[in-house]
């Protein structure tokens, strides 16, 4: 995934690879378990498997996560476990900004008040 380019721009392109809110869903289903497979992927998310098919292979891209094949069925793990951590830290960090937001929406909302009057 390096290619000599400044780690900056390769943490973007990771971010890239996150952007979308299935597949963070499926990260976060790959997280709670050992494996998955597509099956179960497909039930948990409700999706279409092309559409599922697409959301995997920019995952396995980005080596985020791995397939395994056993004879028809596909499983899917996370490739690594820090994976699972970044899930955790987004997830704080989210928690913690919104906290910060509501603690200043009353303010703002007062002000903005203030300043209408």
């Amino acid at each position: 995934m390096h290619t000599g380019r400044p780690l900056n721009e390769v943490k973007a392109d990771l971010f890239k690879g996150l952007a979308h809110p299935v597949r963070i869903r499926v990260l976060e289903l790959l997280a709670e378990a050992d494996e998955r497979t597509v099956a179960e992927l497909l039930e948990l998310t409700g999706m279409e498997a092309s559409h599922l098919s697409q959301h995997l292979r920019v995952l396995r891209g980005y080596s985020l996560v791995v397939s395994e094949r056993r004879a028809s069925t596909v499983a899917y793990r996370l490739a690594h476990e820090s994976v699972a951590g970044l899930l955790q830290a987004a997830r704080l960090l989210l928690n913690d900004v919104l906290l910060a937001q509501q603690a200043h929406a009353p303010a703002d909302a007062q002000a903005k008040t203030s300043v209408d009057a």
